[in-house]
């Protein structure tokens, strides 16, 4: 294992969320990615769901409904996990933002009506366009 990150709401102090904690396992190796995956199917009350979106985020969830544990594995290169982790530490480091995504949150999950797949894809543009400034800004410090 490379590093384990703490990711999504929960990992924004007083940001509104669901009771389920996302962890992204960041793996020395893509090589390895197989024989985590075999050992993680082998923890008790863990269920795989292969990789959903086609990202290289190798994901198993614990837990009922919306509570519980959500275990991403990938590579030490992967686009994605970079991607959250910018949104994650842009939205610790502007409260302005991370208010305006609690408000966008809740006005989501009033609409979507359990609708998760709803729910989720009407956050995507404001996670595009905060990741796109955090992209900028870290561009422009180099």
């Amino acid at each position: 294992m490379n590093a384990i990150h703490h990711i999504g709401s929960t990992s924004v102090a007083g940001l509104s969320a669901k009771p389920k904690i996302d962890i992204d396992t960041v793996l020395q190796s893509d090589v390895l990615i197989g024989e985590a995956i075999e050992l993680v199917k082998t923890l008790a009350g863990f269920t795989f769901h292969g990789d959903p979106y086609g990202d290289g985020m190798w994901t198993f969830t614990s837990g009922h409904g919306s509570y519980g544990v959500r275990l991403y594995l990938c590579g030490p290169d992967n686009a994605h996990h970079k991607k959250r982790i910018l949104f994650r530490d842009w939205l610790r480091e502007h409260p302005d933002a991370a208010a305006e995504y609690a408000g966008l949150k809740c006005k989501l999950a009033a609409e979507a009506n359990g609708d998760w797949k709803f729910y989720t894809g009407g956050k995507s543009e404001f996670v595009a366009r905060i990741v796109a400034k955090a992209i900028d800004m870290e561009n422009a410090r180099t």
